[in-house]
């Protein structure tokens, strides 16, 4: 196929140097897969293309907007509101790594993606998916400070704070993204290029994989990203833990309700966004249809991303407000 995302399109040399060097010294067969996730859905790749794209462009405008009123309205150049912009920012770099992707091959009968650009969208995928769960627990930390030592908020929130907790974020993901595809890519693919996903993912490239230390490289991965993952979350609890604790002690109803509002919206993406991620990474070990896989796939991958911004939209009532002031006001007339 001719078309070629814009990701897959980039160049070794846009790879950090640790991958390059790794693909570069790899002996596999395997110059291109195929990615054959929505094969058992011949019927409906066009339904799935369209509400797809419908979805990412929602996604892609949602995020937009959100960022744009952050950036126009004063009042929201704060720290939460920076996190947000920030995850964002993460939001539609993640979807851009995979779902323009994803579109053309629903449009294809033959959907193949190169070696190295199977490398790169892993590479990107994960860094921006990594980043962003890195986001997730640096906003729940800031509603901890907030709360819990608001006295001390200002200078644990200070700007050069925020801008090393967001660094740190998109660090940690690029670290997470790499290792992980220089893990994947360093192993031998003998001959099998047929991906039973819609992406580069890790489970169904380990199965082409060959050599004594796929087992080991699998469990390593494994042990990696499972612990990232549940590094964040049980960070996010802990510090909910202790906003519950001191919302309670808060002596009107008035006052629980006011702080507990601040903390609605990013709750609810955390659920969401662990819950899709606790089906995929810690579901027990059996025989899956490729159908399961693709499905389950399609809601971490196309779903979560696509709720964020309605979420972030609709529970926080500052900044939906600050959206109404700012955008739905100009598209109705002045009233004389």
């Amino acid at each position: 196929m001719a078309f070629l995302h814009p990701v897959t399109q980039l160049s070794l040399s846009h790879l950090p140097p640790g991958t390059v060097s790794m693909l570069g010294g790899n002996h596999s067969a395997v110059s291109e897969f195929v990615l054959i996730g929505f094969s058992t859905f011949p019927h409906l790749q066009l339904m799935f293309f369209l509400l797809f794209l419908l979805m990412y462009l929602f996604t892609l405008l949602g995020n937009l907007l959100i960022m744009a009123t952050i950036w126009s309205e004063r009042s929201l150049h704060t720290p939460m509101y920076l996190y947000l912009c920030a995850l964002s920012i993460s939001e539609i770099l993640y979807t851009f790594a995979i779902i323009p992707r994803m579109l053309a091959d629903l449009l294809s009968t033959h959907p193949t993606i190169a070696f190295v650009a199977c490398a790169s969208q892993m590479f990107f995928s994960f860094t921006f998916g990594f980043t962003h769960s890195f986001l997730l627990t640096v906003m729940g930390y800031d509603r901890y400070v907030a709360i819990c030592h608001p006295l001390h908020y200002n200078v644990l929130m200070s700007p050069q704070g925020c801008a090393c907790l967001v660094a740190w974020s998109w660090a940690g993901g690029s670290i997470m993204g790499m290792v992980v595809t220089m893990a994947i890519f360093n192993l031998t693919f003998c001959g099998p290029n047929e991906i039973h996903h819609f992406a580069c993912h890790v489970p169904p490239l380990l199965k082409l994989a060959c050599g004594d230390d796929v087992p080991a490289v699998a469990k390593g991965i494994g042990l990696v990203c499972i612990t990232a993952l549940l590094g964040c979350c049980l960070l996010i609890l802990l510090s909910y833990a202790f906003i519950v604790a001191t919302i309670l002690k808060i002596p009107s109803a008035e006052g629980r309700h006011k702080a507990f509002s601040t903390c609605v919206s990013h709750l609810t993406v955390v659920i969401v966004h662990y819950g899709f991620a606790s089906v995929i990474y810690l579901k027990p070990k059996s025989p899956q249809s490729l159908e399961g896989d693709t499905l389950m796939g399609i809601t971490y991958t196309v779903l979560t991303p696509f709720l964020s911004p309605i979420i972030f939209s609709l529970r926080n009532k500052e900044l939906k407000n600050a959206m109404n002031k700012t955008f739905l006001s100009k598209l109705s007339p002045e009233k004389l």
